[in-house]
Parts: structure tokens; C-alpha cells; sequence
């Protein structure tokens, strides 16, 4: 494409839209701070699509000739401004391309606009659904307006994924309360639509009242209230779905169609037990998950056909066994059976076969655990956890650069979730990339200083980068928050043995040794103790209960580079070959 000088001061390409007339970079209708030499240089790159714009092209079309600055440090400059606003990477662009000693390209296709306006035809663009307001007057009621809000970003992220982007629950619930502007909120999240709401509930009745705002005029394009019995809830929900779809021009597939026409009713003891079990799920303890399933339990036996619910209780156990609050054996056996089930009754839930994913990875079934990952992202691509877990699976397997694109997705998501910026420094961490590591676990911390599963991987990029002192002190603001959760005390005992910190590394061995009395530790943690310590055959006897066990940090036996001095032995190797990784 060549855009000339009487050509539409609007162009577009993907979710971002350039304004030429003013100068401002849009992402999904949101503003985009871009000074104005980088949005000169991307406006000429956009006006070229396709084609290579060369350095010399690009000084003589944008610096004037009686400019006195360093353009070769000017125009970097302006390049890396550039990709840090398109969250684009010099590594493995999707966007900007460098052809070097050369010049620049655009990679994607750009379209002509004939104004400011929403998008249309192919283009995807992105929603958020703000929490809903409480009206019940009760604060105990906080579960169940949540809980809609919830069930609002499952349903509109199933409608049309391809067209319609829906911001993740964390990132969404963050603005709970806030005395923010739709405006600001757009911008911080990068959407075009905001759907916002209310519900009052009076016995099993409710009454919702929605509205969809846009985000860049904040026009309200469409408003309705719905007043329902609680058994017609999941209708209700499908109601303002396929209204938005119809507002914001997302055309459903005859099956997209035919799954909001046959929503069945939901018992209105099973619904509030569901939202109840979310709630605590959301919460992330371990006694908040205990309880998590127990509500879970209850939604099935109140209604045994009731497919989220058999989801919802995978996923509690999956959380248990990932923070091995429970045994391996015993939570892989429990969520397999839910997440089948749910499947059974609904073969679309795109979190259950993120739970059957997920299962496949702790079981070394590799193959089948990215089928059921690329099969929930072909079902929602908006499900933030598929794309994390997916990217967890890349990096077992050593296929970085597909880990970080895909914890990359899980960001863009979920932009404005401490949780997101952790699961891309994990990925970074696998990778041996631990300035990155490090960057996204301050970006994670500034979100949310007191986010303590933070300090555990900045301590172990510290502790790769040789920096022994920081990691100790980093994984000590670990130990406290998690109640002295058996992984941080591992990690810490670790960062003792390499820093010959013998004696402290030791007592903390004692402490595991004595606590693996009383609960669940995994001897995948013990192992990583006795290699701090130089313990070879200790740590390969705990190494291989660690695969009878199936314990959840096996997985990432080959790219953990704290068993790197182990990598040519030949009980590793051995152990390698039993875990059928793909060649």
C-alpha cells in the first residue's frame, strides 16, 4: 500500500489505528502515547506496508537536511519507542521488521478509514466488562455480582473470537470501586468497548441493568435492563451477549447462534454454589480452594448436568496441586475426572480442556497436552490461562520463543494483572533471559508490592545472575507471606548451599524434613535442596521420587537451570529418556 498526501488521514492495521490528521496512535479506540518523531516514522512505515523503507528514505522524508542531531541515534531511538507501543520484539517481530545496515518494513497489512469510527469488517477489536455494581445493599452479596461479571467475560469471550477480544477477569476486577474515567480505563487496558453494569438481587430474583459505552467519545451505544428468576440466568447472560454482538457488528457463526438459542436452565442453588466456589477460587489459598470445592460439589449435586461445575472443581484441584497443597496422585486424579466430565457434558468449555492440558504436562503426555491447549485457544482465545499454561508447556519442551510470544498473548489479555507480568518472568526465567525475568518481576511488584509469589523467580534470576545476596534477601520476603510455604524454603536453601551458607541451608532441611511430617512437600524441592548443598545422589534419589510422584516442578526437569551440573550424567540422562520428552 502507498498512501499519498490527499489519501485518509486514517489507517489501520491489526488492533492499532494511526490518525494522521492528529497525530495520535489508537489501540481498540484507546490512545497511545507516542511522541511525535516515533509516530512520523511509523506513519511512513504504515504508508509503505510491505515494502522496505530504507534509512536514507526514511532522514530525508522526516529530518530536514539543516537538522543538527545524530540520526542514526535519533532514529534507533525512534524505533525502539515505536515497538515498545505495538509491544512488538526486535527478537521475533510481528509488526516491525529490521533488515540490517538497511532499513525498516511493516509486516502486517494496512487499511484505509474513512474516519473515526469503530471497527469493522475483519478487524478484531477489544472489550472489557467492568465489575458489576452490588445494588443488594448486603456485602455478602459482593460473590454473586462478581461472579456475573465472571460469567459476562466467559460468554462474550466465546461469541466471536476472531472479531471480539474480551480483557481478562484480573485485569477487569482491578477496577472495582475505582473513581477512574471509562476514558482512562480504556486507555490502560487497550480497548475500544467497555461494558459496565449493575444487579440486585432479592431472592431468586435478579435484575440486571447493562450498557456499552465507547471508549474513545464514551458514547453509550446500547443500554437494557433484564429482570429474570435465578434459574433463567445463564439466558439472561446469553441475552446481553448476543445484544452486544449485534451493537458492535460481531457476526456469529450458525453455531455460535445456535449455542445462545439453547441455553438451558440452571437449579438456582447450583448457579449460587458455582459463583460461590469462583469466588474463593479467585482467591488463590489454600483454604480458600478447600472451600472453593466443597461449593463446587454442591452446584454438581444440586444439578448433576451442570458442566461449569465439574470445570470449577478441576480447576480447584488443579490450583492444589500446582501449590502442592495436595499430592500429585490425588489432585491429577480428582481434576482429570471433573474436567472429563465437564467435557462430556460440554465438549466447548475451553477451561476444562485447559485443565486436560494442564494434566497432560504434569503427566509427561506431551502431545496430548498441547491438543487440549490449542483446542481451549481455538475455543476462546481471550482465556488468558490457556495461553500461560500453553506457554509453561513451550518452555518444558525448550521451544522459547513460542513460550514467550504466548506469555506475551496471556499480557496483552490481561494487561494490568501482577499475575500476567509473573507468568512472563517465569517463561523468561526457563529461557535463561534474566534481565527480562527481572524486568517483568518488577513490573509485577509495582503493580502490587505485597504480590509475594513475585519474590520467589526474581530470587532465582538474581541467583542465576550470581548475585547471591539479593536472591537470599529476595527469597526471605518469599517465606513470610506464604507461611512458610515449602517451595520458598527450598529456593532459599538453595541460594544458602551456592553461596556457601552450608549451616543455614542445613537448618532448613531439618525444618522440610520435620513440616513433610505434617503436610505434603514435593521431593522435587527436597532434590533442588541437596544440589544447593553439592549433593549429587541425594538430589537424583529425590529426582526420581520426584517422577514417581509426578511433582509439578518435573516438568521442567531439562530447562531448570538450577539442574544444569547435572545435565551429562547419566542417571539424568536416564531420567530424561523416561519422560518421553519429543525429540
Amino acid at each position: 500500500m502507498n498512501v499519498g498526501a490527499s489519501a485518509t488521514p486514517l489507517l489501520r492495521f491489526g488492533i492499532f489505528e494511526l490518525d494522521l490528521r492528529s497525530g495520535e496512535l489508537r489501540k481498540n479506540g484507546a490512545p497511545i502515547k507516542l511522541q511525535p518523531q516515533p509516530f512520523k516514522v511509523l506513519a511512513l512505515l504504515a504508508k509503505h506496508a510491505g515494502q522496505l523503507v530504507t534509512r536514507e528514505e526514511i532522514r530525508g522524508q522526516i529530518w530536514s537536511h539543516d537538522t543538527f542531531v545524530d540520526f542514526e541515534q535519533g532514529l534507533n531511538y525512534c524505533i525502539r519507542k515505536i515497538r515498545a507501543a505495538l509491544g512488538d520484539d526486535v527478537g521475533s517481530p510481528r509488526y516491525i521488521e529490521t533488515l540490517q545496515r538497511r532499513g525498516y518494513r511493516l509486516i502486517v497489512p494496512v487499511e484505509e478509514l474513512s474516519g473515526r469510527q469503530a471497527p469493522s469488517g475483519g478487524a478484531r477489536v477489544m472489550l472489557a466488562v467492568l465489575p458489576f455494581e452490588n445494588l443488594s445493599g448486603n456485602e455478602e452479596q459482593e460473590y454473586f455480582s462478581d461472579g456475573l461479571t465472571d460469567e459476562m467475560i466467559t460468554q462474550l469471550g466465546r461469541l466471536n473470537p476472531e472479531r471480539l477480544g474480551v480483557i481478562a477477569r484480573t485485569s477487569a476486577m482491578k477496577y472495582k470501586h475505582t473513581g477512574k474515567s471509562i476514558q482512562q480505563i480504556g486507555r490502560e487496558l487497550g480497548v475500544y468497548y467497555v461494558l459496565e453494569g449493575s444487579v440486585r438481587r432479592a431472592g431468586n430474583r435478579v435484575r440486571i441493568a447493562a450498557q456499552l459505552i465507547q471508549v474513545s467519545d464514551q458514547t453509550h451505544l446500547w443500554a437494557e435492563s433484564y429482570e429474570r428468576d435465578l434459574g433463567d440466568i445463564l439466558g439472561l447472560q446469553s441475552d446481553v451477549a448476543q445484544a452486544i454482538g449485534d451493537e458492535i457488528r460481531v457476526k456469529l457463526t450458525p453455531q455460535e447462534q445456535a449455542r445462545l438459542a439453547s441455553v438451558r436452565p440452571v437449579h438456582p442453588e447450583a448457579y449460587e454454589a458455582y459463583l460461590k466456589g469462583r469466588y474463593f477460587w479467585n482467591k488463590r489459598t489454600k483454604e480458600a480452594l478447600q472451600k472453593g470445592v466443597r461449593y463446587f460439589e454442591r452446584a454438581i449435586e444440586k444439578d448433576p448436568g451442570y458442566a461449569v461445575g465439574y470445570a470449577g472443581l478441576a480447576d480447584c484441584y488443579l490450583r492444589l496441586l500446582d501449590y502442592n497443597y495436595l499430592s500429585p496422585h490425588e489432585a491429577s486424579a480428582r481434576a482429570n475426572a471433573a474436567a472429563v466430565k465437564a467435557l462430556q457434558i460440554d465438549e466447548t468449555l475451553a477451561d476444562a480442556h485447559t485443565s486436560l492440558g494442564h494434566l497432560g504436562l504434569h503427566g509427561f503426555n506431551w502431545q496430548t497436552a498441547e491438543k487440549e491447549f490449542k483446542r481451549a485457544i481455538e475455543l476462546n482465545p481471550g482465556y488468558g490461562t490457556a495461553h500461560f499454561y500453553y506457554a509453561n508447556l513451550l518452555a518444558a519442551l525448550g521451544r522459547h520463543a513460542e513460550a514467550i510470544a504466548e506469555a506475551k498473548r496471556a499480557q496483552e489479555l490481561d494487561p494490568v494483572a501482577p499475575s500476567a507480568s509473573l507468568n512472563a518472568a517465569v517463561i523468561f526465567y526457563l529461557a535463561r533471559q534474566y534481565e527480562q525475568a527481572i524486568e517483568q518481576a518488577e513490573k509485577a511488584l509495582e503493580m502490587d508490592p505485597n504480590f509475594a509469589p513475585v519474590y520467589y523467580y526474581l530470587g532465582l534470576a538474581y541467583e542465576q545472575k550470581g548475585i547471591y545476596g539479593k536472591a537470599i534477601a529476595t527469597f526471605q520476603k518469599a517465606i513470610a507471606p506464604s507461611g512458610r510455604g515449602p517451595g520458598s524454603m527450598a529456593a532459599l536453601a538453595h541460594a544458602y548451599g551456592v553461596a556457601g551458607k552450608r549451616s543455614e541451608a542445613l537448618k532448613l532441611l531439618k525444618e522440610l524434613k520435620d513440616l513433610s511430617k505434617r503436610q505434603y512437600v514435593s521431593p522435587y524441592d527436597f532434590a533442588l535442596l541437596f544440589l544447593g548443598l553439592g549433593e549429587k545422589d541425594q538430589a537424583f534419589v529425590w529426582l526420581v521420587k520426584a517422577y514417581e510422584e509426578r511433582s509439578s516442578g518435573l516438568p521442567f526437569l531439562k530447562v531448570d537451570p538450577r539442574l544444569d551440573a547435572l545435565h551429562s550424567h547419566r542417571r539424568f540422562i536416564d531420567l530424561v529418556r523416561r519422560m518421553d520428552f519429543p525429540e
